[in-house]
C-alpha cells in the first residue's frame, strides 16, 4: 500500500508540470540538509521538440566540468528538466548547466551550513509585514514537493504550534502574533524521510489607516495683502479619509465681513498618506479683513490641530524703515573706507612697522644659536662645576645651570660638583633640581687664605675629577691625575 501511494504521488508530480515552479535566477541558496531542486523552464517550440538531449553539467574548481547521470551521487536523481538533490549537502556548492538542444541555463548554488541553534536560516527568509486587526495569513504549503508530501508541521519561533497535512495560521493579527514561523515538510523517499523549510519573519505593526492628523505649516501665517484686492489662503493637512477640515469664519469681532468660496483637493501618495487642502477664497481686501482671525481646525478621533493665519497691508510689513537702512548703509561704508586706508598704509610703511616691533618687543633672533652652542659643550663634558653664591644664579648663565642638572639628573651623563665659594645657609634662590644635590659632597674654598697645591680642597677636587693619565717626562717624572677642562 505504501508503494502505491509514493507512485501515485509521483504520477502527481509529474503531471502537475504546468504549475511547477521554474528556477530562473542565476544566484540561489540552499540549506545543507534539506530537500532542494532546480528547474528549467522551455518555451513552447523548445517543449515540442522530443529529439532535443538533455544533459546537466556542474562546475566547481576542484574537479572542473563533468557531466551528470544517474550514477553520479545517490542523493542526486535527474529527470528531464529537474535536478533533485536528496537531501543536498555542502559539497554541492557549485555551478550547474541544464542544456537542451542549444538551448543553455546556468544557477550558482550555494549551500548553507544548517543552524544548530535555529530550526531556520537567517539567511533564507521571506519577509512579510501586516497591520494589526488586519488578516494573518501563513500556509504550509510547497510550491513543488507537496503533492509527495505526507505531513507538515508549523512551528514559531522555532516553537510547535500545529501539524497535519496542510496546517496554515488565518486569523486577524495582534502584535502578540509577531515572529518567525517555520513550515516544515516531511516528505518520504526510498525508504527514508527528509525534510524541507519555509520561513516566515512577521511584523506587526499600527492601523495605516488612522493617524493622528496634523495642519502643514507654522501655527501662525502672517499674509501680505493689498486693500481692493482679492487673496487665498492655503489650508493643508495629513488627515485620514473621514477626518473633517474646516475654516472658522467666526472671531469676537463677529462673522467675517466679506464673501468667499472654500475648494477641496486630495491627493493620496503610493504610500497610502491622504494629504488634503482646502482653499479659502477671500475677494476684496478691506480694513475690516485685517482685523479678523482666519483660523483652519482639523478633526478625527486621533485629535485635533489648528492653525491660525493673520491679513497685513504691504507697507505694513517693510523689513527695514528708509532712515534705518540708510544710516546702516552710511556706517557700512565708513568701516569699509578705515579698512581699506588701514591695508594701505601696511603696505607703504611695512618696513618701520616691522622694525618698531622689534624694537617695542626686545626680539633677539640671535639668541638661538648660542642656546645651541652652551647644549652642545655640555653634552661633550664629564664634570659640570657649580660655585654655590647668588652672583652665580645670574640671568645670564641660568640656562647652562639648568642644561647642566637635565644632564646630571636625567640623562646621567654628567656629575655634579658643589664648591661653596661663601658661605651658603640659604637654597631658595637655587632652583629645585640643584636642591636635590644638596646631600651631596660640598667643596669649601676658604677665601681668607691662599690654598696651597697639596691642600685637602685640591685633592679632594681632583678626585672628584675624571682620572686622566699623562705620559712621564724625563725619568723623574710621575704620573698625576690632571684637571680636565669643562
Amino acid at each position: 500500500m505504501h508503494h502505491i501511494e509514493l507512485l501515485l504521488a509521483l504520477l502527481a508530480l509529474m503531471f502537475t508540470s504546468t504549475s511547477e515552479i521554474c528556477i530562473s535566477r542565476h544566484n540561489i541558496s540552499a540549506i545543507e540538509g534539506e530537500l532542494f531542486y532546480l528547474k528549467y523552464c522551455s518555451s513552447a517550440s523548445e517543449h515540442n521538440n522530443e529529439t532535443a538531449t538533455i544533459k546537466w553539467y556542474k562546475n566547481n574548481e576542484s574537479h572542473g566540468c563533468i557531466e551528470l547521470n544517474s550514477s553520479s551521487s545517490p542523493r542526486i536523481t535527474l529527470r528531464d528538466s529537474v535536478l533533485e538533490f536528496w537531501p543536498v549537502e555542502l559539497e554541492d556548492s557549485g555551478s550547474y548547466i541544464f542544456q537542451m538542444g542549444n538551448d543553455t541555463h546556468k544557477w550558482k548554488l550555494n549551500v548553507i551550513g544548517r543552524s544548530k541553534h535555529n530550526c531556520y536560516s537567517e539567511k533564507l527568509i521571506i519577509s512579510k509585514t501586516v497591520e494589526v486587526q488586519k488578516s494573518l495569513p501563513v500556509a504550509c504549503k510547497h510550491d513543488y514537493y507537496q503533492p509527495l508530501v505526507n505531513r507538515t508541521a508549523l512551528y514559531k519561533n522555532c516553537v510547535k504550534i500545529k501539524e497535519g497535512k496542510t496546517p496554515g495560521l488565518k486569523k486577524n493579527a495582534e502584535f502578540a502574533d509577531q515572529g518567525y514561523y517555520t513550515c516544515v515538510f516531511f516528505i518520504p523517499h526510498n525508504g527514508r524521510l527528509f525534510n524541507a523549510t519555509k520561513t516566515i519573519n512577521v511584523t506587526i505593526v499600527g492601523d495605516r489607516s488612522k493617524i493622528i492628523p496634523v495642519l502643514l505649516g507654522p501655527k501662525l501665517n502672517r499674509v501680505k495683502v493689498e486693500l481692493g484686492k482679492d487673496v487665498e489662503l492655503n489650508c493643508s493637512a495629513l488627515a485620514n479619509e473621514r477626518d473633517l477640515i474646516y475654516w472658522n469664519l467666526w472671531d469676537e469681532n463677529g462673522k467675517e465681513p466679506n464673501v468667499h468660496e472654500e475648494k477641496v483637493t486630495k491627493i493620496r501618495t503610493p504610500e497610502g498618506k491622504l494629504y488634503v487642502s482646502r482653499m479659502l477664497g477671500i475677494k476684496n481686501i478691506n480694513e475690516k479683513n485685517l482685523k479678523f482671525s482666519y483660523n483652519c481646525t482639523v478633526v478625527s478621533e486621533g485629535g485635533t490641530d489648528t492653525i491660525n493665519f493673520v491679513l497685513l497691508k504691504k507697507e505694513d510689513m517693510d523689513d527695514i524703515p528708509g532712515h534705518i537702512f540708510t544710516r546702516g548703509m552710511i556706517v557700512a561704508v565708513s568701516v569699509l573706507v578705515v579698512v581699506v586706508c588701514l591695508v594701505i598704509m601696511g603696505v607703504i610703511y611695512r618696513v618701520d612697522l616691522v622694525l618698531f616691533y622689534r624694537h617695542f618687543m626686545r626680539k633677539d633672533e640671535t639668541l638661538t644659536a648660542v642656546v645651541d652652542e652652551i647644549h652642545s659643550l655640555i653634552e661633550k663634558s664629564r664634570r659640570l662645576i657649580i660655585v654655590l653664591s647668588q652672583s652665580y644664579m645670574s640671568n645670564e648663565v641660568r640656562y647652562e645651570l639648568e642644561s647642566g642638572l637635565h644632564e646630571a639628573l636625567v640623562e646621567r651623563k654628567i656629575k655634579i660638583i658643589l664648591i661653596e665659594f661663601t658661605p651658603v645657609s640659604d637654597f631658595t634662590f637655587f632652583p629645585q633640581s640643584l636642591k636635590l644635590l644638596k646631600s651631596h659632597r660640598v667643596l669649601k674654598w676658604n677665601a681668607d687664605k691662599p690654598l696651597s697645591y697639596n691642600s685637602r680642597f685640591w685633592k679632594n677636587l681632583l678626585y672628584l675629577m675624571p682620572a686622566k693619565m699623562v705620559k712621564p717626562c724625563g725619568a723623574e717624572s710621575e704620573v698625576l691625575p690632571v684637571l680636565s677642562q669643562s
